[in-house]
């Protein structure tokens, strides 16, 4: 960072900032992983001077033969890891991935869609009304059984009868459980809609096979390109090679401009790095080190929803400790661990306060830690949650957290 501890201290202090916290701390937002330095040098080139406006072979301006070359490779790369016919990695976002979706099959102020409810581990961008899928389209949401805190497909097939939305979305960002693609696309053709799966939390254990993946059984995929994928931040859609032409027109011009494509060039290099053999002991590591995460917090009473998970996320219910989401988040914050509030099923507290606390293990399993490190962190949250108050404890456990992440580096030999 030397040119631009020179041209810019300011910027260059604060980026060492965070990388210091990264290093000192752990990272359990079930949202966030960690990129390889090749990642990193690839999003950091000179890709990023270049307009390149339009699909390869077909740009609108000069000079592209080489973005031509990388956005191929990141396509077919992207395609050969799930097996799609059709794959477009020039979303800026899984956000816009999921509006160029909608965009390409429904009209905006007339069509219907149904999708999982924000406050029931649904996302912002699958119709909430302050989102501008909420504000673009009649939106009917489905939840999960308030028992058992699973989707109940026989309710969602009830909801598609009556609502006769045009598409149907599945996937969430704080569900622990895994989907049946498959039931949702039958729900879907049984009422004339399409069906789309967000899979932006899960697609790296798609891709690994540790979850199964809609692709090939849905009519779109979409996705972040970090999360469990563990590459840079930015969006990809899969679909059927009849959907592609369409999928491609909603992006460009539909709601895009230039592709970002010293982005595109890191979504590439994650695509290789995912196809690895590594990458599935990887992904399978999540997984275990998720269910043994799980395993002791539940052993402290702290009671999860659903019961556990199946993935790489944990959400806890904090209600019978007389804690907020909020509360916990800073507590934990102070102690270096960074994690995230987060509505549960049957909320009845504000989004900005919660009952709520999401956890994950993407970034974590990036550095090295399996299953013994898990039960020391589940031991490390529990002492915090235990008296939140008490900042001697938080102190002593932050010492602690700094100790163990001092093991593992952010750059594992891995990736």
């Amino acid at each position: 960072m030397s040119y631009l501890a020179t041209a810019d201290p300011e910027i260059a202090e604060l980026i060492e900032c965070e990388r210091l916290r990264q290093v000192n701390g752990l990272e359990l937002i079930a949202s966030e992983n960690l990129v390889s330095k090749a990642v990193l040098e690839a999003m950091g080139s000179i890709m990023t001077n270049k307009y390149a406006e339009g699909y390869p072979g077909k740009r609108y301006y000069g000079g592209c033969e080489f973005h031509d070359k990388v956005e191929n490779l990141a396509r077919d790369r992207l395609k050969q890891l799930f097996n799609a016919e059709h794959a477009n990695v020039q979303p800026h976002s899984g956000t816009q991935a999921n509006m160029a979706v909608y965009f390409s099959v429904m009209e905006c102020g007339k069509d219907r869609m149904m999708s999982m409810s924000l406050t029931q581990g649904g996302h912002l961008s699958h119709g909430s009304p302050v989102s501008f899928s909420g504000k673009m389209y009649e939106v009917s949401q489905y939840g999960v059984d308030l028992k058992t805190e699973l989707i109940d497909y026989g309710a969602v097939e009830e909801m598609a009868k009556k609502v006769k939305p045009k598409v149907i979305v599945c996937g969430a960002s704080a569900y622990p459980r895994e989907i049946d693609f498959k039931a949702f696309q039958e729900i879907a053709d049984s009422v004339g809609a399409y069906c789309m799966a967000d899979i932006a939390h899960i697609a790296g254990l798609c891709a690994a096979g540790v979850h199964p993946s809609p692709v090939n059984v849905v009519n779109f995929t979409t996705s972040t390109t970090h999360k469990t994928l563990r590459g840079p931040r930015g969006g990809v859609i899969m679909c059927n090679e009849e959907y592609g032409a369409m999928i491609d027109k909603a992006i460009f011009p539909g709601m895009q401009g230039g592709p970002l494509m010293h982005t595109i060039a890191g979504k590439a290099v994650c695509f290789k790095e995912a196809l690895q053999p590594s990458f599935k002991d990887y992904s399978r590591q999540v997984v275990k080190n998720a269910q043994a995460l799980a395993e002791t917090l539940d052993e402290a009473d702290l009671r999860l929803v659903s019961g556990g998970t199946d993935n790489h996320l944990i959400l806890i219910d904090l209600s019978n400790r007389g804690l907020t989401g909020l509360e916990a988040e800073v507590a934990l914050g102070k102690a270096g661990i960074t994690v995230n509030k987060n509505t549960i099923p049957n909320e009845n507290r504000s989004p900005f306060v919660t009952s709520g606390l999401r956890i994950g293990t993407p970034a974590v399993t990036s550095r090295g830690m399996k299953e013994d490190e898990m039960h020391q962190i589940g031991e490390y949250i529990i002492r915090v949650l235990k008296d939140i108050q008490d900042e001697a404890t938080i102190k002593t456990v932050k010492d602690e957290v700094t100790a163990l992440a001092s093991r593992y580096t952010l750059y594992p030999e891995s990736l």
